[in-house]
C-alpha cells in the first residue's frame, strides 16, 4: 500500500434539514434533523479513510476555541502537530433540502492561514515518497495556495503524486479562478473534479471531452476523474484510455461531502494499486454508502477488503 496524506480544509459542519421551501425573513422553522460534525474537504476524506481502516496522514489547522480543540480530539495523534491559530475555527453551516442538495453558510475562521509551514509541520516527505497527497480547498487555504508552487515543489522532490480537489470558488468559476486551477494541474498528476467543474474549467458541454481536454494540459501520465453523481464516475487513464462505472441505486438522505468521500475510496484504492476502473468502483461505491445512511456508514470492512 503506498503512502497517503490528505492536505487542506479542516473545520465544523453543523448539519440542519430538510428545509422548504426556503423560510421568509423573520420566522423559525422546524426541521427533523441536527448534526454537528468534523467536515471540511480534508475532513471529510479522512474521516472516510479513519472508517475504512486505511492508514493515512492529514496536515491541517484549527483555530484556538472550543471547536478548534474538538476537531483535533476527532484525529487524535494525528492531529498533535496541527498548528493553532489565533482565529476561530471556520464554521459552516449546512441546510439540507427534499432533494439531497444542501445550502452552505461558512466563516472565514482560520481555515485563510493555513500555510506552508503548517504542512511541514506534519508531513514527512521521505515518509510519504512514491504515495499520493490530496490537495483540498483550495479557494479558502489563503497562505498556502499562494505557496502551491513551492508545496508541488516538495512533492516532485519526494516523488508524491498530487490530487487536486480545489472546491468551488467563492466567487464562482472565473477566468481568474480557472487560469489559477490550470496551472494547478499542470503540476500535478490526478485531477477530482465533478461534472460541471470539469466542463466548466474545459469550456466544453460533454464531461469526457472536457476531461481530455483538461488532461492536456496536466503532466504525462496523469489522470483526470470527472465525479457525475447519480450517473457514476468516469476517468482518462494515463494512456489516454477512458473508464466509466455506474453509480449503486440508492435514498439520498445527505449528499454533503459525496464527492470528498468518493475521494478518499478511489485513492485508497489507487494505493493499492487496483486498476482504474475498480478504483472509480470503489469510489462511488464508498459515496453512495455515505450519501443514503444515517449515522453515515462508508460500508465498512467489506469495501475496505475491496479498496486494498
Amino acid at each position: 500500500m503506498r503512502p497517503l496524506a490528505v492536505i487542506g480544509n479542516v473545520n465544523v459542519d453543523l448539519i440542519l434539514g430538510p428545509a422548504a421551501p426556503w423560510p421568509k425573513a423573520g420566522t423559525e422553522i422546524i426541521v427533523d434533523h441536527d448534526e454537528l460534525r468534523v467536515g471540511g474537504s480534508a475532513g471529510n476524506s479522512a474521516l472516510a479513510w479513519e472508517a475504512l481502516g486505511i492508514n493515512f496522514e492529514i496536515a491541517a489547522n484549527v483555530g484556538s476555541d472550543q471547536f478548534g480543540r474538538w476537531l483535533s480530539e476527532a484525529f487524535g495523534n494525528r492531529a498533535a502537530r496541527w498548528p493553532i491559530r489565533p482565529e476561530g475555527t471556520t464554521l459552516s453551516v449546512g441546510i439540507t433540502h427534499p432533494d439531497g442538495e444542501r445550502t452552505f453558510f461558512t466563516t472565514r475562521g482560520h481555515l485563510p492561514r493555513f500555510s506552508l509551514a503548517d504542512v511541514f509541520a506534519v508531513l514527512d516527505g521521505a515518509t510519504l515518497s512514491g504515495g499520493y497527497g490530496l490537495l483540498c480547498g483550495s479557494f479558502l487555504t489563503d497562505d498556502l495556495t499562494n505557496a502551491y508552487d513551492e508545496l508541488f515543489d516538495w512533492a516532485t522532490q519526494h516523488q508524491i503524486t498530487m490530487a487536486l480537489d480545489t472546491g468551488w470558488p467563492l466567487d464562482g468559476w472565473t477566468d481568474k479562478n480557472c487560469a489559477a486551477t490550470r496551472r494547478w494541474l499542470s503540476r500535478c498528476g490526478i485531477a477530482l473534479l465533478n461534472e460541471v467543474e470539469s466542463t466548466t474549467l474545459a469550456g466544453l458541454d460533454d464531461p469526457i471531452e472536457a476531461a481530455r481536454e483538461i488532461r492536456s494540459h496536466m503532466p504525462e501520465g496523469a489522470i483526470v476523474v470527472v465525479k457525475r453523481g447519480p450517473d457514476g464516475a468516469l476517468a482518462i487513464g494515463p494512456d489516454g484510455q477512458l473508464f466509466s462505472v455506474d453509480a449503486p441505486v440508492v435514498k439520498v438522505v445527505d449528499t454533503i461531502g459525496a464527492g470528498d468521500v468518493f475521494n478518499a475510496g478511489f485513492l485508497a484504492a489507487l494505493a493499492a494499486d487496483k486498476p482504474l476502473a475498480a478504483c472509480l468502483q470503489v469510489g462511488t461505491r464508498v459515496a453512495s454508502r455515505a450519501i443514503s445512511t444515517l449515522p453515515r456508514s462508508y460500508g465498512g470492512s467489506a469495501v475496505s477488503e475491496e479498496a486494498v
